[in-house]
């Protein structure tokens, strides 16, 4: 099975159970900016990040065909842990989780929350897949890795058809889709869905300084290493290296990487400097001509958030389309 079929089908692992998210945009802020910006906000995911795709579509998959026996384990910082562990406590599969000592508490504490076991480690001097491997072997556990999985990049895959579908409905012919990378499971996944169905869509890893390995491996056009140990406020992609699997994937279809400094990061998140940065930035498609211009599904009882309480509504005029602008830009 090819890697797009393996996308389709997890397309329909993913129905009923995956919240298929929205693709935003502001037009004010596009005025300001002379670009289409779209947004698709994963933190709005089960379990708050993309990797709930993954873990949903690999363990539905692998329990279909009778490939779990005794349990899952993982290896996560926190973001894929919480995706194996809530997919695991729907399909009442029991979980491990390998984590670092220092993963943010927040994490810990809703992976915990999905009854999953939790063995620390130390992100410094322990090897994290060492471990895993290990203890998968000892306890015969089915061993799901972050994004080392041709199942798990599949699924975030879902993610890529989701922006194809919402974004052709607004009328967007070519643009950079920026993607947050640490090993490149969603990266890869997105690309894959791109090159099939949108090949005017430019995919640009995004990665913080130090941990740029996927933006160095694509300009040197092999798998380089980060040679550091330096903390991050972007915890949740912090890799060593990219992918076995995803680079060849990135390697084909991805443009150049795009790196930002901790200073930036935080800079950015506060207005307006942000916005000023993003007006300088210069994309590939700049002297392109313009162009023209989700439902939440059920989920299992187990996953489910919590209903908001309800609160009166006013009706509101349907918001407009965005303007035909210079650039279109899909963050993720």
């Amino acid at each position: 099975m090819s890697n797009i079929d393996l996308i389709i089908q997890s397309q329909k692992y993913a129905k009923n159970f995956v919240y298929e998210t929205p693709l935003l945009f502001n037009s004010k802020v596009n005025e300001i900016l002379g670009k289409n910006i779209f947004i698709k906000p994963e933190c709005l995911q089960i379990t708050g990040s993309f990797k709930f795709r993954g873990a949903w579509c690999a363990i539905s998959h692998l329990k279909k065909e009778n490939k779990i026996l005794n349990g899952v384990v993982a290896y996560s910082s926190g973001n894929h842990a919480q995706g194996v562990a809530a997919a695991c406590k729907a399909h009442d599969i029991p979980s491990l989780i390998v984590m670092p000592k220092d993963a943010p508490k927040q994490k810990i504490s809703n992976t915990l929350d999905y009854n999953s076991e939790i063995i620390f480690y130390d992100r410094y001097t322990e090897i994290r897949e060492k471990i895993g491997e290990n203890i998968a072997i000892e306890k015969k556990l089915t061993l799901i890795k972050p994004y080392e999985e041709h199942l798990i990049i599949a699924g975030q895959g879902t993610c890529g058809l989701e922006i194809i579908k919402q974004s052709k409905k607004l009328g967007v012919e070519k643009a950079e889709v920026l993607v947050c990378c640490g090993g490149g499971g969603l990266s890869a996944g997105i690309s894959l869905a791109l090159e099939k169905y949108a090949p005017f869509y430019k995919l640009r890893t995004c990665e913080p300084e130090f941990y740029d390995d996927t933006a160095r491996s694509l300009k040197s056009g092999k798998r380089e290493i980060n040679e550091t140990n330096n903390p991050s406020i972007c915890d949740a992609i912090l890799t060593p290296t990219p992918g076995e699997l995803t680079f060849p994937i990135l390697k084909r279809n991805a443009g150049e990487g795009l790196v930002v400094s901790e200073v930036e990061v935080l800079k950015d998140m506060k207005m307006p400097e942000g916005l000023e940065k993003i007006k300088r930035t210069k994309f590939p498609l700049e002297d392109e001509p313009p162009y023209s211009k989700s439902t939440v599904e059920k989920l299992p009882p187990e996953v489910k958030p919590p209903e908001p309480k309800p609160e009166p509504v006013e009706k509101k005029e349907k918001p407009p389309e965005p303007p035909p602008l210079k650039i279109d830009i899909i963050g993720i």
